[in-house]
């Protein structure tokens, strides 16, 4: 197990006053969630959801604000994240501004795109995303489907094939449509929980080879495996919102940040494998600290010491932010 000692603001990464004006240089006034993975070559690739440019008017948003894109790819190279992380530059479109990365469906019951989670295999990158349906209360959403999509080209341009996709059923319950992407060995093992936060999180995996093959995943029924997804038991059970997970090669354990709400907090569990048994976890951020928080992605280079670094949403500014978290066994 690993306990949260300390947890501070290194620094906001996006909107006004970003340490890389993202406002004035990619046209990224208001976004949220910031999910992380090592793309190779030396950059981190940041993909952020529902976008907003100049003209945005506040908290959070919708389809009706400023310039708004579904989501939007940015790239840093920052290692030392004591002072900040940069922006280095993002997927553009023709003004050179940020560019909406993952298209919607040409369906009338789709509202956005938000991306989930990002995995590098061999050169290509692989993102997990859910088609919203619609919107309900706080922590309450239905989903039509969630999928892997795929870029070839340095994220420039992604697919979305139908064999990777996870459709949900009418009672919108599927237990994959929220996903989180983490690799051990050949194997991919994909994380899910239904659509919304208020549940736990299942496992799921497949061959690295079968990462856009639905059919080919195998599910933890916590005896063994199955290929039935309404077989899969929770290994984190709780309201899981957002997650995400990663290995940490200075603790030698399996980490998984998520939002816990409507308790306010953002915690950090650890487990020896990702069957678990999963810890309950410390609190690495509270809303009494950052206001109306939510997300929470692990920075992939700051896996392996004590200070472990990652990005934070608030709702109010809709904006994310570098957080520090000092761990100790």
């Amino acid at each position: 197990m690993v306990r949260v000692i300390e947890t501070t603001l290194v620094g906001r990464v996006t909107g006004p006053g970003s340490v890389s004006r993202t406002d004035e240089r990619f046209g990224i006034h208001g976004t949220d969630l910031g999910i992380v993975w090592d793309g190779g070559g030396g950059r981190l690739f940041v993909l952020f959801g529902d976008t907003f440019g100049e003209g945005w008017g506040g908290d959070g948003g919708g389809p009706n604000s400023a310039d708004w894109r579904c989501n939007v790819l940015a790239f840093s190279s920052t290692r030392d994240l004591a002072n900040g992380m940069t922006l280095d530059g993002v997927v553009q479109r023709e003004d050179g501004l940020a560019a909406q990365v993952i298209e919607r469906d040409p369906r009338p019951d789709e509202v956005t795109v938000i991306p989930n989670s990002g995995i590098s295999i061999d050169g290509k990158q692989y993102v997990h995303y859910m088609s919203v349906r619609v919107w309900g209360p706080p922590g309450k959403w239905h989903t039509n489907y969630g999928g892997i999509a795929v870029s070839e080209d340095d994220g420039r341009t992604w697919s979305k094939p139908q064999s990777a996709c996870w459709i949900n059923r009418a009672e919108h319950d599927h237990p994959f449509q929220i996903g989180a992407l983490a690799r051990d060995g050949d194997h991919v093992y994909l994380f899910g929980t239904t659509n919304g936060r208020l549940g736990g999180a299942h496992l799921a995996r497949a061959s690295t080879s079968d990462i856009l093959k639905a059919n080919a995943y195998e599910y933890w029924t916590g005896d063994g495996w199955a290929r039935d997804p309404f077989r899969a038991a929770e290994v984190l059970p709780g309201n899981v919102g957002e997650l995400d997970v990663a290995y940490n090669v200075h603790f030698g354990q399996w980490m998984a940040m998520h939002l816990d709400d409507p308790a306010g907090v953002v915690r950090l569990r650890t487990a020896d494998r990702p069957e678990g048994p999963w810890s309950d976890g410390d609190v690495a951020a509270s809303g009494a600290q950052f206001g109306q928080l939510y997300g929470g992605y692990l920075h992939p280079w700051s896996l392996d010491g004590d200070e472990l670094y990652f990005l934070l949403s608030q709702w109010g500014p809709y904006n994310v932010f570098l957080i520090k978290a000092k761990l100790a066994p």
